[in-house]
């Protein structure tokens, strides 16, 4: 039985998700395969891992301008010399490991460990076939993912202009493929949406937004708080289903707007959930943080989306995707949230045009697309 090791680095949530959402459409698929899921990160070194997390989690709540700083800053040679230095050091590690437990086919979803797994291929430490999977849609990715690239086997991206720019950068065509970020299959099934709204007590012929304001990062309290409540004071007429994640602060904060305002009919509010497909599924519009994967499940769910508040970097780079498609709208000055949301969901062609054009650039096959590659 062959052997394959999906390997991601748990800060950031989009990682791990991209993983498990590849381990579980091969183990359904490819019965052949024996597959595990790899913190390679926290194996390596667990207080670099500690620390890396930790301080990506406190720059980007708290600092996010600063994170932008870095981002764009380590595409600076000599800080991508830095980096490569070090990464090598923490391979050896690795390298011991994967002596003894030897992998077939090893797949990365996160850009360090990528780097790392190239570096043994370098070293002839291992003979593994390398994939790395891109989790973001900005056009000119971050230099980190694609290091060591000539080590590579397989580099898969969210879409044809991130393919066009590797191939300018010199990696060789036949190896990068514009096959979407892996997404699980949760999104692709039909749900009876009227037993949906009735398990939520919400009314089948209103407007639906799903706003998130929860998860690993959020939208920054003090702007999730604002943002809801523009919604809730501003928008009588249209129901709103907000994830509080598991954040109980910030879900009491919401329900305690809700009820200030006598909003309670046509809002729902809910903690951390694993419907997410399911409420996409009879949304008009979701308001969140553009993350690579939550933008991916919006596009597969044919779901508008507006950016609120992104990470410099990555989420910002995400967001422009979706302006330059046509298929979200990036919001960075909350003055301006309550004139946008009304002209999209007042102007029935608005969000209809904005749903052709995510079908245009959406591409729901990811997963089964990056297997069949693949294996």
């Amino acid at each position: 039985m062959k052997k394959i090791m999906i390997s991601y680095a748990s800060y950031g949530g989009g990682h791990l998700s991209a993983a498990k959402n590849l381990k579980e459409y091969i183990e359904k698929n490819y019965p052949d395969y024996e597959v595990t899921l790899f913190d390679c990160m926290r194996y390596v070194n667990r207080v670099i891992d500690k620390v890396c997390g930790t301080t990506y989690s406190g720059i980007t709540k708290n600092i996010p301008w600063f994170w932008g700083k870095i981002y764009y800053h380590t595409q600076n040679p000599v800080i991508e010399k830095v980096l490569s230095l070090s990464n090598k050091i923490l391979s050896f590690k690795l390298g011991r490991f994967l002596k003894k437990e030897p992998q077939d086919i090893i797949i990365s979803t996160h850009f360090f460990v990528g780097h790392l797994f190239s570096i043994l291929k370098e070293r002839k430490k291992i003979d593994s076939i390398l994939a790395t999977i891109i989790t973001d849609y900005g056009e000119d990715p971050y230099n980190e993912w694609i290091s060591n690239h000539e080590y590579m086997d397989y580099i898969f991206v969210a879409h044809s202009e991130i393919k066009n720019k590797l191939i300018e950068k010199g990696i060789s065509e036949e190896k990068v493929f514009d096959t979407g970020i892996p997404i699980s299959d949760k999104f692709l099934k039909n749900y009876n949406k009227s037993e949906i709204f009735n398990n939520l007590d919400l009314d089948t012929d209103k407007k639906t937004i799903l706003f998130f304001g929860g998860g690993e990062l959020g939208l920054g309290k003090s702007k999730t708080i604002e943002a809801f409540e523009i919604l809730v004071k501003n928008f009588p007429d249209i129901q709103i289903i907000a994830i509080a994640g598991k954040n109980e602060v910030l879900k009491n904060n919401f329900e305690n707007i809700v009820k200030e305002n006598n909003r309670q009919k046509n809002i729902k509010i809910l903690g951390f959930t694993t419907q997410v497909a399911e409420f996409m599924s009879i949304s008009d519009l979701v308001i969140t943080k553009p993350g690579g994967l939550t933008t991916t499940e919006a596009l597969v769910s044919n779901l508008p989306l507006v950016a609120i508040n992104p990470i410099p970097g990555q989420e910002e780079e995400n967001a422009k995707f979706l302006e330059q498609s046509k298929a979200g709208i990036l919001i960075k000055n909350l003055d301006v949230l309550e004139i946008t949301l009304k002209k999209l969901l007042y102007d029935p062609k608005k969000i209809e045009e904005m749903k052709l054009n995510i079908q245009k650039i959406s591409k729901p096959n990811s997963t089964q697309n990056i297997c069949n590659i693949l294996l």
